[in-house]
């Protein structure tokens, strides 16, 4: 685990022994840097790529609503724009409402970009993400459950704790 940038986690016992919790943890901390590696293997920046990906399902939205779905700074998702509208992947509009307001647009070159990198980026990730068929349905379970919980976690404002 050590050249995967976790550290020394010697203390815990071998990753056989850990609790659930913390296999889970790893996994997803460690999940997130691969990723972004297999989507700049593709020649496109893992920022720009799921920026795209964003606005082809909610086109027109406001840089920082993006910077918040993408769980990015508004400063990333301005500079990613910078870029994807610098090649003419994106294109920045006036909102109709409030005429302060800048919307991000995706452009059939963007549409295109996308199409042409989504498949073999999926391919590779769901080569990643493989789990044996015997498997499947217990993983499967799992991770629905886990998303279930997180959802109905209750916000900052709503937990309890003693704030240690």
């Amino acid at each position: 685990m050590e050249n995967l940038g976790i550290g020394d986690l010697k203390p815990f016992g071998t990753m056989e022994e850990w609790p659930v919790g913390r296999l889970f943890a790893a996994a997803s901390r460690l999940s997130g840097p691969v990723v972004w590696r297999i989507v700049e293997k593709h020649g496109i920046s893992p920022a720009g790529f799921f920026l795209l990906r964003l606005l082809i399902v909610e086109d027109g939205l406001r840089p920082g609503e993006a910077a918040k779905r993408l769980h990015v700074t508004p400063a990333t998702v301005t500079s990613v724009a910078d870029t994807l509208e610098r090649n003419g992947h994106v294109r920045r509009e006036r909102s109709y409402r409030d005429r302060r307001g800048v919307m991000l647009r995706i452009t059939d070159s963007g549409r295109r970009l996308l199409a042409e990198k989504a498949g073999p980026i999926g391919r590779d990730l769901g080569r990643l993400y493989a789990v044996d068929a015997a498997d499947e349905e217990a993983v499967r379970r799992f991770l629905l459950n886990m998303i279930k919980r997180f959802e109905n976690y209750p916000h900052e404002e709503e937990a309890e704790g003693d704030g240690a």
